[in-house]
């Protein structure tokens, strides 16, 4: 059995009190016997204050990028602290990762033996590529509580990057974010926001349609002008919640025999990943609005 806590919590700039958060949530996790913890995108130093779009000129791309979180080296002193934290706990938690002058949005898996892997967020939303790179790669890797993936908050919207992750063998996938309310028509309750609504979904459908586990974490609170719909939680390979914090800060925890959990799921007559067709699914991979593809509706007059 192998028993899972996923947190909705609030990080800043403040590294230290990063540390102290992590502190709490590495206790709490242990006190209810968890083997796995999974933290937010943007753990360590906050994510951006805002989202932004092609509209922006220089000068507020300069202001945007003297705001960033804190660069951090995937072999440097702070990601050390946090696995000596863990302990033999595994924790997965998401950082502003520094490869030389290149910042990237990434995510870790460790323990206190170190880091057993890590992630570049690929997909990019909003204009968060004018403040990182975008990754290149999803690849699985194995831990002490099953062979794992990981994914960073839009990352889910798009069903080949978990399928992928699930072809390489990953039984959990981690799905890291500091998903924010609707940028227009915001409702004024959390449980009725629109992207709190498409956050639910995505997670359910990733977990049914890959059979597997599914552990999604959030930021809390507000940072900037982004207001965070919390929603952590486990979903089990049917899709169904197993543990969810709602739309407060906490931490969700499930046990779950993750070998039989799959084993039921794909053996129960609709395996999806070994009934596939993927002869027939070459145009998946094709950019959108090449020959053969529908063009981008022009804009509206």
């Amino acid at each position: 059995m192998t028993t899972i806590s996923v947190a909705a919590a609030e990080f800043g700039r403040d590294i230290q009190q990063c540390y102290r958060t992590i502190g709490v949530l590495i206790d709490q996790a242990r006190e209810r016997g968890s083997d796995l913890l999974v933290l937010p995108e943007a753990c360590l130093g906050g994510y951006l204050p805002s989202l932004g779009g092609g509209a922006e000129n220089d000068e507020a791309r300069q202001r945007r990028l003297r705001n960033l979180p804190p660069a951090l080296a995937l072999d440097g002193r702070e990601l050390r602290r946090v696995a000596a934290m863990a302990g033999d706990l595994v924790v997965t938690l998401g950082f502003c990762e520094a490869d030389g002058d290149i910042r990237y949005n990434a995510a870790v898996t460790l323990t206190g033996d170190g880091i057993l892997g890590s992630y570049r967020k690929v997909h990019q939303p909003l204009g968060e590529n004018l403040c990182y790179e975008a990754g290149s790669e999803y690849k699985a890797f194995d831990t002490p509580v099953g062979r794992m993936g990981m994914q960073i908050c839009y990352d889910k919207a798009f069903p080949e990057a978990a399928r992928s992750l699930a072809l390489d063998g990953a039984e959990i996938i981690t799905s890291l974010s500091a998903w924010p309310t609707a940028r227009t028509g915001a409702a004024e309750r959390l449980e009725d926001d629109r992207w709190k609504q498409r956050f639910d979904i995505y997670d359910r459908a990733r977990a049914l349609e890959n059979q597997l586990i599914w552990v999604a974490s959030n930021q809390a609170g507000r940072f900037g002008s982004l207001r965070f719909v919390c929603s952590a939680k486990i979903v089990g390979p049917g899709g169904e919640i197993l543990a969810d914090t709602g739309v407060a800060p906490g931490l969700a925890t499930a046990t779950v025999d993750v070998g039989h959990e799959l084993g039921r799921a794909r053996g129960g007559g609709m395996y999806n990943l070994g009934d596939r067709r993927p002869e027939l699914y070459h145009r998946v991979v094709d950019r959108y609005g090449v020959v053969g593809q529908p063009d981008r509706p022009a804009p509206a007059a």
